[in-house]
């Protein structure tokens, strides 16, 4: 996915590729910038102002970048649905959360008013918002973070999607609410049979929901492996960095403080040549900043980017 001109594009999606296996929870992670949610958008065509300049979106057997808009507004809230990130923001604030779930519920199901007012309540108490009635009636500023979470969940799960795409459906809320949350998204993922994408920088938040991992870094997918042998070990060394800096995941403290890692992400504008990685990678080594290392299989179940586990790293000291 670009940014900018044709000439000079910014990638801040560049040949990502990853597969969603059927009623599975498949976590991207990685640094604020690395192109989590860009991704995302990009699977429901939400990209404006960037553009989606080549490749394929597979769903259900048709590629989405050979629908019409027409057609994609049907896929978008009917076969997928989004929890967006900061919901606060994404809800009508002159708007009574009745009404915002009904708008989801008109745009790809044929119901009367009365229906529509029934499905809207049953929704919400699906969805575990206390006094569903009263609630549809509220404005979202008289809801709290964790409330207003859930009447997002509500919309997207309004059409049945099979694909649900949760972009940080835990930020800003305390740990009580946090954790309530997740337990609501793996029950909603068993009643509604449910493929989930789920973007978050949080690494707890994946040990507790995920089948799959997939690690990026400045636009590209790094690493991937099955949850348990991403934190049993990831092989790619900003990987390996991620983990560390989460207190109580078995990672020494130094001095009795978090290890870090030095700098930040690269300007998607100017990218390193080479690894975009090895100028932060304390294991780099002659191949890393000559040429870009391709994601491959290692082993029979996980994926990674790096020299260091390809035929170009034998040579690795």
């Amino acid at each position: 996915m670009h940014y900018g001109s044709e000439r000079l594009p910014v990638r801040a999606v560049d040949g990502v590729t990853f597969r969603l296996e059927r009623g599975e929870t498949y976590a991207l992670v990685g640094e604020s910038g690395s192109g989590k949610t860009a991704t995302g958008l990009a699977l429901l065509r939400l990209v404006e102002p960037g553009r989606i300049a080549g490749g394929r979106m597979i769903f259900e057997g048709r590629d989405l970048l050979s629908l019409s808009e027409k057609e994609m507004r049907r896929v978008r809230g009917g076969r997928i649905g989004m929890v967006f990130q900061e919901p606060a923001t994404a809800l009508d604030p002159v708007m009574r959360v009745g009404h915002q779930v009904a708008e989801a519920l008109r745009a790809h199901r044929k119901l009367t008013r009365r229906e529509v007012a029934e499905e809207v309540e049953r929704l919400l108490g699906v969805v575990a918002l206390p006094e569903p009635a009263r609630q549809a009636r509220a404005y979202p500023h008289e809801l709290s973070g964790g409330m207003i979470q859930r009447v997002m969940l509500a919309i997207a799960l309004a059409c049945a999607p099979a694909l649900l795409v949760a972009d940080e459906p835990t930020t800003a809320l305390d740990v009580t609410i946090q954790a309530q949350i997740l337990a609501l998204l793996r029950r909603l993922k068993r009643e509604f049979s449910l493929t989930v994408l789920l973007i978050t920088h949080d690494l707890r938040v994946v040990a507790e929901t995920a089948d799959r991992v997939g690690v990026m870094y400045a636009g590209r997918l790094v690493e991937e492996a099955p949850a348990p042998a991403f934190f049993d070990g990831p092989l790619h060394p900003y990987a390996q960095a991620l983990l560390r800096s989460v207190a109580g995941t078995g990672q020494s403290l130094a001095n009795g403080r978090l290890p870090t890692l030095p700098g930040t992400v690269p300007d998607p504008a100017c990218p390193p040549a080479g690894c975009r990685f090895h100028p932060r990678c304390a294991a780099r080594f002659a191949p890393c900043d000559q040429r870009e290392p391709a994601l491959l299989a290692s082993g029979s179940d996980r994926r990674v980017a790096c020299f260091l586990h390809s035929d170009a790293g034998e040579a690795a000291p």
